[in-house]
């Protein structure tokens, strides 16, 4: 049975079709890594189109975990081993979620001869939990105002007069920072005052951040 240009076209854009219509995450890179052509589901994880990925690298699109594994698949593929190839990745999908899974490539060509291209499955395998950033350490209001005053520099005479307190009643608050923060001075208090975001950084003159502030 002879094939003619015709047939093989038809073919071909069959075999696109199925490529574009396969659930799971499919790519065609060439021997380096870079992006031939990738299906729906691919470009979906990705947060962009097909067409925007042809030309990118995808060992920057998904992150190898082990960075000496990718070198040694390289080395293989330039001695034209033809194995298939698992390589652990992680990367951010659309809406900032960072997920982990698995890069599957195996070799294609038409000959032993010719430097294979790679087709390249995705498989997730879950989601990363999210970092939370925890809140201000939270203090009353005139504990904060004594700090913003002790990082100005301020004596204990001086954030009594200015907060209408006796000199007893800012060292009792003082004494209680230092108590619950395991402080040794005040330059140490201070410290641990912005290092737990109570004090707002990089202002000036000090003040108390704000307990919604991100």
């Amino acid at each position: 049975m002879e094939w003619g240009l015709a047939d093989a076209v038809v073919w071909r854009n069959r075999a696109l079709m199925l490529f574009d219509r396969v659930a799971v995450p499919v790519a065609v890179c060439d021997v380096y890594g870079k992006v031939l052509m990738a299906n729906p589901a691919m470009a979906a994880e990705c947060g962009t189109s097909p067409g925007r990925l042809r030309g990118c690298d995808v060992l920057e699109l998904f992150r190898p975990e082990e960075a000496g594994q990718v070198a040694r698949i390289a080395q293989a593929l330039r001695l034209r081993h033809r194995s298939r190839y698992q390589i652990s990745v992680s990367w951010s999908a659309p809406g900032g979620t960072e997920r982990y899974g698995e890069l599957t490539a195996d070799p294609v060509s038409d000959s032993t001869d010719e430097t294979p291209a790679l087709l390249v499955m995705l498989r997730v395998l879950g989601e990363s939990e999210p970092e939370t950033v925890p809140g201000p350490e939270p203090v009353t209001p005139v504990e904060g105002a004594v700090l913003a005053l002790l990082a100005q520099g301020a004596t204990t005479g001086r954030a009594a007069r200015e907060l209408g307190l006796s000199r007893d009643g800012v060292a009792y608050h003082l004494r209680r920072l230092s108590a619950r923060w395991h402080a040794a001075n005040r330059t140490e208090l201070v410290a641990r005052a912005y290092a737990l975001g109570v004090l707002a950084p990089g202002v000036w003159p000090p003040r108390v951040r704000d307990a919604g502030a991100e």
